[in-house]
């Protein structure tokens, strides 16, 4: 009985050990993506797009999908959140639930509208437009080396478009989200 266990515990450490040691190119890519750090701008704005975040996409439930930046602040203050998606319906970007965005322990939610269009921008193409949302402002205190967190359902995968049975109309996607310091005005 002893032999038996003893050869059950030494397959199930052998299989383990393989399993440990056998690394794919994506969790190699996801590693180095977890080890990339986005420095804050020298005038103070923080912008961080999506194809540098670290991605968690649950198509089952959406509302889950996470990006993931680590970002080194040096200038602590008052930041303007901006989120900015990728949609070809210019009055309504079709978001069901509200984004989160989180740093250490401040957060900002709020449903994104299209207040501003900006057209032949670089970081989308034809059809779609870029549209920017104002989603609140939050007070970053501490200076060093933080996770940014945000909580979307239009946080998509690359390859959504063409899997999805989504209308051509409905899908927006999230493509980056930026800290503008707000300056303060003496009268």
């Amino acid at each position: 009985m002893r032999r038996k266990i003893f050869q059950m515990m030494l397959i199930l450490i052998v299989a383990l050990g393989y399993s440990c040691g056998n690394s794919s190119k994506d969790s190699l890519s996801e590693n180095r993506k977890k080890k990339t750090i986005i420095k804050q701008k020298s005038d103070g704005t923080i912008s961080l797009t999506l194809d540098k975040a670290v991605c968690y996409s649950d198509m089952g439930n959406p509302s889950s999908n996470t990006a993931e930046w680590n970002v080194a602040v040096f200038k602590s203050g008052r930041y303007n959140v901006w989120l900015s998606s990728a949609t070809k319906d210019t009055t309504s970007l079709n978001y069901k639930n509200s984004v989160l965005v989180s740093v250490q322990d401040s957060r900002v939610e709020a449903t994104p509208a299209c207040d501003k269009i900006v057209l032949n921008s670089s970081d989308v193409n034809y059809p779609y437009f870029r549209a920017d949302s104002f989603l609140g402002s939050m007070y970053i205190q501490d200076t060093g080396q933080f996770n940014i967190q945000v909580i979307s359902e239009k946080i998509l995968p690359k390859d959504y478009n063409k899997n999805s049975g989504a209308s051509e109309e409905e899908i927006s996607k999230l493509i980056s989200v930026s800290f503008t310091p707000v300056t303060a005005v003496y009268r």
